[in-house]
């Protein structure tokens, strides 16, 4: 027996997005269903409204409701030094550890000869754009993955031409991990034992 279109295309729906499958679109669909109208009509308009109130920075790639985030606004952060991650889930799991007080360059993803991303598919461009006289240090803090170190070392190349000093996070970080799943004590730790590429 088929499930009725309406709910087989919601259960659609959930299983497009990462890490759910049958089962858990399903058990999504159900709960949806049993939630009353006033929860599913804010949940849709979120849904629906989600790509006209965020945006990425124009100077770092973060998600922010402006054109340009807040940190990026905040003069009182040290403007010398830019932290270059992956995804903006790594801004805010590097900003839980409190002791970054730099600005962050966001990529939007990694190399990935698997993916067919290249450095041309990355947020690269604006990130060296930004390096003028006032960035003294960029730190490299993409994931400790194949693709992750894979584009570190293609960035620390490019930076080298540079006047600039770059470092790499410290694999207190297991390889293959990803940057948000860490907890603030082992971001700190990566964080004060970056080495320089």
């Amino acid at each position: 027996m088929n499930y009725p279109r309406s709910f087989q295309n919601l259960v659609d729906c959930f299983k497009r997005l990462p890490g759910i499958g049958g089962k858990s679109a399903e058990r999504l669909a159900y709960y949806i269903l049993s939630m009353d109208k006033e929860y599913v009509d804010d949940f849709s308009k979120t849904l629906a409204t989600i790509h006209e109130n965020i945006h990425y920075c124009k100077k770092c790639g973060h998600i922010c409701e402006n054109e340009i985030c807040d940190i990026c606004m905040d003069e009182n952060r040290d403007q010398s030094v830019i932290c270059v991650v992956e995804e903006s889930k790594d801004v805010f799991a590097m900003e839980k550890v409190k002791e970054y007080n730099g600005l962050y360059h966001v990529l939007h993803g990694t190399m990935s000869i698997i993916d067919g991303k290249t450095m041309d598919d990355l947020n690269i461009s604006s990130l060296f754009n930004r390096l003028d006289d006032s960035i003294k240090e960029v730190i490299i803090a993409t994931n400790p993955t194949r693709d992750g170190e894979t584009t570190a070392l293609y960035l620390a190349k490019l930076l080298a031409k540079r006047d600039i000093n770059t470092s790499r996070i410290a694999n207190g970080l297991p390889i293959g991990s990803n940057i948000d799943y860490a907890d603030e004590l082992t971001l700190l730790k990566s964080l004060e034992g970056r080495k320089k590429i």
